[in-house]
């Protein structure tokens, strides 16, 4: 029974080997692969070597993939080890009839014609026509060896594939359903795709030549042309180089993904064997997961200028979804003037090397692209950017690395916009600056304190509170109490109480440091009502008042600010056609109103109150 090419390989590429055969067996780690002793042959000592993609035995020889491990594992047949993957997978298999054994010879017959295309371009490049194609080649740089290991060649004028091709029983119509001749409307054979370009083969995981990518000397656009979708070829799937790296990764290189052919090569004859590119689209989630297929943490090498910066921002938005523990990423961002190609044409493997050892993580990537040309963001900015921080940490699957995620992207948030106040305007008394970039009266320092003794004996008030608690100006060590407090709720699943903040704060380090903050603003908790009770309640509204009349003192443009839009949209909401307000504002906003009514008035709240 024979199965499609494609689906076959679809079933490897969402099988991870190693997980498939730890079912039953305890692997070990072994550099960046893994090892168990033979389940085929008895042995003692370990031969038996789990790779990404295959297996191999070096005690009795047994080698394979997926596929094969559990024919010999579960003495299956070949079509009943297809199914059982494919159901893992979540894959429907296919129905076998005359059309499917036809589309599997089919491909068959498509590889062919590529390698017949292949030697007519690499023919033409060391011909009199291909002479352009070849100086242009040297001139970057390349070798003849280069020039060779990746196949590369010149299309020609694009009028001669067919009748060249004719006696090998290649038809016209077996050139446009292998993407090398272009075909209209109604699919009638037109002229080549490629003309007059440098040809760039690109293969698979396996080295079979899927189509190719070819690059105009001229003025002609686009500069770089990619092949058509195709029974062989799908851009979403396949990296550039992804045969040749892979055999490097295996050997202990580096996984590289740069942006383009060029990129790719350089890095290869510098010594950089394991680099990688997407064929003229974004990262996609099967990139990625082929990408982590090869290595555990790839380093995406990308452009210096603000096109590189897009792309690593949407590289780290695609990839969040998908991190594990075991499936990180790391960038490595280069000079606004540089790509790989010219970094390395310009400073030599060295300072490419030097690039790739300063690669950062995800996170600082990201932090930093978001951040980008900030310098004193006002509070809005800074509540948006910090949501925003939020929001995409919660991407990750894995509730334990987004939670690591959430507090490392605020830990850099806190300190990035960390501030340390204006001049003093007394002795042993600290001007504060507020958001507004007005000085605060002395004292403030103290009502901080008691902003946030306030929500350590009553954390439950931080839903309400938490935007503008995180847009407040604090000292550090207050700072460093918020982030704890955030990172605090954002793992606690229970209710946010007094005990089980300070447990929290305890993984920090900072138990002490909380209950002496509370002792010195001398902040208690009320004993005379219930859990559950009506004056729980009114305690709770009476508490937010109190946080929001101090924040409001602090920063008052802010707040006035803030309250009006309530304000605002609370009528439009009110007026607004099948409107269920019944015309009144919530309680939360009247309770704001009431306390910029009493600033205004010049009520300044005590921090004895």
């Amino acid at each position: 029974m024979a199965f499609d090419t494609a689906f076959l390989d679809e079933i490897r590429n969402r099988t991870p080997l190693a997980s498939l055969i730890g079912r039953r067996h305890k692997l070990v780690r072994s550099g960046r692969n893994w090892k168990i002793c033979c389940p085929f042959h008895g042995e003692k000592t370990p031969s038996f070597y789990v790779y990404d993609d295959h297996f191999h035995c070096f005690g009795c020889g047994a080698h394979g993939d997926a596929i094969t491990f559990v024919m010999q594992s579960e003495g299956r047949s070949f079509p009943e080890a297809v199914e059982q993957l494919a159901g893992e997978a979540g894959l429907e298999v296919p129905k076998q009839d005359i059309q499917q054994q036809q589309r599997a010879q089919e491909a068959k017959s498509l590889t062919e014609v590529l390698d017949l295309v292949q030697a007519s371009y690499r023919r033409r490049l060391y011909q009199a026509e291909g002479r352009r194609g070849l100086e242009y080649l040297r001139k970057r740089g390349l070798s003849d060896d280069t020039i060779e290991r990746f196949g590369l060649g010149w299309s020609g004028d694009g009028r001669n594939l067919v009748d060249e091709l004719r006696p090998y029983n290649v038809t016209a119509d077996m050139l446009v359903r292998s993407g090398v001749l272009r075909s209209d409307e109604q699919g009638r054979p037109q002229g080549e795709l490629f003309f007059n370009r440098v040809t760039f083969p690109i293969r698979d995981r396996r080295g079979r030549l899927v189509s190719f990518g070819g690059r105009t000397l001229g003025d002609g656009q686009p500069k770089y042309l990619n092949g058509p979708e195709t029974a062989l070829f799908s851009k979403r799937r396949m990296l550039y180089n992804v045969d040749y790296a892979r055999e490097a990764v295996h050997r202990g290189e580096e996984l590289i993904v740069v942006e383009g052919y060029m990129d790719v090569i350089a890095l290869d004859q510098a010594g950089f064997h394991g680099g990688v590119a997407p064929l003229g689209t974004a990262l996609g989630d099967e990139q990625f997961m082929l990408l982590w297929r090869m290595a555990a943490s790839p380093i995406l090498c990308l452009d210096g200028d603000a096109a590189g910066a897009r792309a690593a921002l949407r590289s780290c938005e695609v990839a969040l979804p998908l991190l594990t523990p075991e499936r990180r990423v790391r960038f490595c961002r280069l000079e606004a003037k540089d790509d790989p190609d010219s970094l390395i044409r310009r400073a030599g493997a060295a300072a490419m090397q030097h690039a790739l050892d300063g690669a950062t993580s995800l996170a600082e990537e990201l932090f930093n692209l978001l951040v980008g040309g900030m310098s004193s963001p006002g509070p809005d900015e800074r509540a948006a950017l910090r949501e925003r921080l939020v929001a995409l940490s919660q991407l990750i699957p894995d509730r334990s690395l987004a939670s690591e995620y959430r507090s490392t992207l605020l830990d850099m948030f806190f300190a990035q916009f960390r501030r340390r106040g204006g001049k003093a305007s007394a002795p042993g008394q600290r001007a504060l600056v507020s958001s507004a970039g007005q000085h605060v009266v002395p004292g403030g320092d103290q009502r901080l304190r008691l902003l946030t003794a306030l929500v350590l004996r009553y954390p439950n008030i931080l839903p309400d509170i938490e935007q503008a608690y995180s847009g407040l100006e604090l000292p550090s060590d207050l700072e460093e109490m918020r982030a704890a407090l955030f990172d605090w709720i954002s793992q606690d699943d229970g209710a946010l109480t007094h005990e089980r903040c300070l447990q929290g704060l305890k993984r920090h380090g900072l138990e002490r440091a909380a209950r002496e903050l509370l002792a010195q603003n001398g902040v208690r908790a009320r004993q005379n009502q219930r859990p559950g009770t009506e004056g729980e309640d009114l305690v709770h509204e009476e508490i937010i008042e109190r946080w929001w009349h101090f924040y409001g003192f602090l920063n008052f443009e802010a707040f006035e600010k803030a309250v009006t839009h309530d304000i605002e949209a609370a009528i439009r909401s009110a007026y607004a056609e099948n409107s269920e307000t019944g015309g009144t504002f919530p309680t939360k906003l009247l309770a704001r109103m009431r306390i910029l009514d009493a600033l205004r008035r010049g009520e300044v709240p005590e921090a004895h109150d």
